[in-house]
């Protein structure tokens, strides 16, 4: 009997998961854009009879198995006209869906699902997607769209102000974002030194930004993931788009190579700034350009093959005797296979590398150095039925680093060729990811990723007396580089470190009604890879090094809790969260630190620790003319460096003071208050405005905190790191776009943006230095700023 009832129990638990109840079937297909056949990420496919549903994925595909039964289904997505269809399921039925824009049908259309909102059922938290219409609504400096200034007005987001590259987010430093283009890592997101991004909105698909209850597929980085995948290209007609601004200008053009079976899209741009120049008797040159290109073909209904790549370049000199070069070049080959109506895999060939180099002719050098990395992945994502999905897949990736590497300029210049010791690592990673509907208001989202690091060998390894590469003098209280006792030669064979790690993530979602739910997540990451930079803002000179034998990897525990509501049927939503970090082994520089051309960087730098804590809120409204959004973030972001502990006469004592005699102090992207506006009003068809206004608490600096005479001059002294700030941050932006109403009845449709950037012309603070006033012989305070009020025109244009 007892054995009866177990066997019983066991088949009551399956069937509860897997649906042995009744008989069911599987509904799958694919959803695409009526007029292009481009696949759509995230449309939604519900089945109100039952109160479930499914998104579509990376790829457009989606599966979702029900009982037996006739069902009305209803399609949703941003921008287009919603679908309703009913169908009989008493067999696996493959159904293919195509959607029409919105902006071509003749009747109004209300747009009732819309990809930017929150989902009040899904687990995932702490994280947003944007819409490529609404980033280009958005005003930015110099009237081009961007990326990465459109995800600085969301909450937790922040950078280092005007002209900064990267972005910042929960507190985190720049080199902790996972960057992905088409799944390839993209190492400097930004041209010109921050002014713009490296993505072309034009070419852009779909955006994700992670900040929190990052699904297991991630890793290597222990802060963010911001994943953006390009369009596919248009197997239906011919279309070409772009448009011409101010000092960059873009073209797009995609079409069919095969009628509704491949495609092809090629997407470039490139700034002329540089080429006024002349007229001011400037013989200095600052430019960007890229390219985007894809191509897809889809084989039959079971297999589709991609081929993407991305080539960039930007070029900052100063007449002939100084020229700085950098950017990424990218390729993925992807294979998409659907084994069954449930079993979705996607494998990616995956090139990436990010070069960026110096011609100093004033010095008689040129210096170059960047970073390669192989990428293969295998992913799998299997649709179990209407209550479980399961992801599971494995990548690795191949790495090589190349610090630096001098070349003469000329046979006359003295200098002698010499390569800086390259570094190589390998980074594996296995996981699983499950997604589970335990009841109608519970549903988890829960998995593991486990990484392998390891540090290859080398040609040089330094050797350091007690295998300590950075002494500390007690006498000058000061940490001081090491000198090495001997050098290895470990060659490439054999590896000089290994680091495993597990990762589990954990969120939930309970559905109070079908408008407000908690949710609450926790997040273990492990990050191998660190960018080396002691300024605010990267630069393209900053280097990279792998965790190895005197560098740990970072560790990340994070923390979430978040509450989300929709108002009157989604036409206002509420997303309010609470979050707290704690990482392990975050990299600290002793103070003097020389980080360029340094072979031996292990001798600057100590392993500290991190913390960051805040609350972020986001207030939308969804619908009607005037749309928009307010968000606010409180938080807190610090590190310390405790000093070692050192062995002295057989017991423990620790002597050393650590980087600000071990206390923690503001990193310099830590923001107490930062608020970010957006509104979008159309008053009609042909004018449309938009505004921003953004305020943040100043970053943390060091001013002089007292000074001293030597020999008639007098010399400034600092305190303990970061406990100044700059001045508050705070701007205003507009933009105006015009559409003319003959667009209509134009093969060539256009349309004017007008924009003001900063329209109060306040000159925020990007530094503040200090200097000896020559005529009164008194050290004062000097503010540098970047931008006052900044106009702009761009005309954009499609056929």
């Amino acid at each position: 009997m007892k054995q009866r009832n177990q066997t019983f129990l066991l088949f009551f638990f399956l069937s509860a998961i897997f649906g042995f109840s009744q008989q069911k079937f599987t509904l799958s297909g694919s959803v695409s854009e009526a007029s292009s056949n481009e696949t759509l990420i995230g449309v939604t496919i519900a089945v109100p009879e039952l109160k479930t549903g499914v998104v579509t994925n990376e790829y457009g595909f989606y599966s979702i198995t029900l009982p037996e039964g006739d069902y009305r289904i209803q399609i949703t997505y941003l921008g287009f006209k919603d679908v309703t269809q009913t169908i009989t399921l008493n067999r696996n039925l493959k159904l293919n869906l195509q959607m029409v824009e919105a902006a071509e049908q003749l009747e109004e259309v209300i747009v009732t699902e819309d990809v930017e909102r929150l989902d009040i059922r899904k687990p995932q938290m702490s994280v947003n997607t944007m819409s490529v219409e609404t980033i280009k609504k958005i005003p930015v400096i110099l009237g081009e769209a961007d990326v990465i200034k459109s995800i600085l007005l969301l909450p937790g987001v922040t950078n280092a102000g005007e002209g900064a590259s990267g972005f910042n987010v929960r507190g985190g430093a720049v080199d902790q974002n996972l960057i992905l283009l088409d799944e390839a890592i993209i190492f400097n997101s930004s041209h010109l030194f921050g002014f713009f991004s490296v993505f072309n909105p034009d070419a852009i698909k779909d955006i994700k930004l992670y900040k929190g209850g990052i699904p297991a597929r991630y890793g290597g980085r222990v802060s963010s993931v911001l994943d953006i995948f390009q369009k596919e290209g248009n197997s239906k007609q011919l279309k070409i788009n772009g448009g011409i601004g101010a000092v960059a200008s873009r073209l797009l053009v995609e079409g069919p190579i095969v009628k509704d079976k491949a495609a092809f899209l090629v997407g470039g741009r490139g700034s002329y700034a540089h080429l006024f120049l002349p007229l001011f008797d400037q013989d200095n040159t600052a430019y960007f350009y890229d390219l985007n290109t894809k191509l897809n073909y889809n084989i039959n209904d079971k297999n589709s093959i991609y081929l993407s790549g991305y080539f960039g370049r930007d070029v900052f000199g100063i007449s002939d005797s100084f020229v700085n070069t950098y950017g990424n070049s990218v390729g993925n080959f992807r294979w998409n296979h659907l084994f069954s109506d449930k079993l979705f895999s996607n494998l990616s060939l995956i090139y990436s590398d990010y070069y960026y180099g110096l011609k100093l002719d004033f010095v008689g050098f040129n210096w170059n150095s960047g970073i390669q990395n192989f990428n293969v992945k295998y992913d799998l994502k299997h649709y179990i039925n209407d209550k479980l999905q399961i992801n599971y897949g494995i990548n690795n990736i191949y790495y090589s680093f190349n610090p630096g590497e001098i070349e003469p300029s000329n046979p006359e210049s003295g200098i002698l060729e010499e390569q800086l010791i390259k570094k190589y690592a390998n980074e594996f990673a296995a996981y699983i990811d499950i997604e589970h509907d335990i009841t109608e208001n519970l549903s988890l989202g829960y998995g593991l990723r486990f990484s392998n690091f390891i540090r290859l060998g080398q040609d040089e390894l330094n050797i350091y007396e007690n295998d300590n590469p950075v002494i500390f003098d007690p006498l000058l209280q000061l940490y001081q580089e090491a000198d090495p006792i001997a050098i290895s030669e470990p060659g490439r064979s054999g590896s000089l470190a290994t680091f495993n790690n597990f990762e589990p993530r954990v969120s939930l979602a309970y559905t109070f009604n079908n408008n407000s739910s908690m949710k609450a997540s926790y997040t273990r990451l492990a990050q191998y890879l660190h960018l080396l930079s002691n300024t605010n803002s990267p630069t393209p000179l900053d280097v990279w090094t792998p965790s190895g034998p005197f560098v740990e990897p970072q560790l990340l525990d994070q923390y979430a809790l978040g509450f989300f509501k929709n108002l009157k049927e989604g036409a206002y939503s509420i997303e309010t969260e609470v979050f707290y970090k704690d990482i392990q082994n975050r990299i600290d520089y002793i103070d003097g630190a020389n980080l360029i051309a340094n072979d031996a960087i292990e001798t600057v730098i100590l392993n500290g620790e991190a913390r960051a804590y805040g609350l972020e809120l986001l207030l939308r409204k969804n619908e009607g003319k005037f749309q928009g959004w307010l968000a606010y973030t409180l938080s807190k972001s610090e590190q310390r460096t405790p000093g070692r502990i050192s062995n002295v006469n057989s017991g423990r004592s620790n002597l050393e003071t650590g980087i600000n005699f071990g206390e923690w102090y503001n990193t310099p992207y830590d923001k107490t208050h930062d608020i970010s506006l957006f509104g979008s009003y159309d008053l009609n068809d042909k004018w449309s405005f938009n505004t921003n206004f953004v305020y943040q608490t100043g970053q943390p600096t060091n001013y002089p905190i007292g000074q001293f005479e030597f020999q008639g001059l007098a010399v400034p002294f600092y305190g303990l790191r970061n406990q100044e700030r700059l001045p508050d941050y705070h701007r205003i932006d507009l933009s105006a776009t015009m559409t003319p109403r003959k667009n209509k009845n134009r093969k060539v449709q256009g349309e004017w943006v007008f924009s003001i950037y900063n329209v109060y012309n306040r000159r925020n603070a990007a530094s503040i230095n200090f200097r000896r006033n020559q005529d009164t012989g008194i050290n004062e305070a000097v503010r540098t700023s970047i931008f006052g009020v900044v106009p702009a025109v761009t005309y954009n244009f499609k056929f």
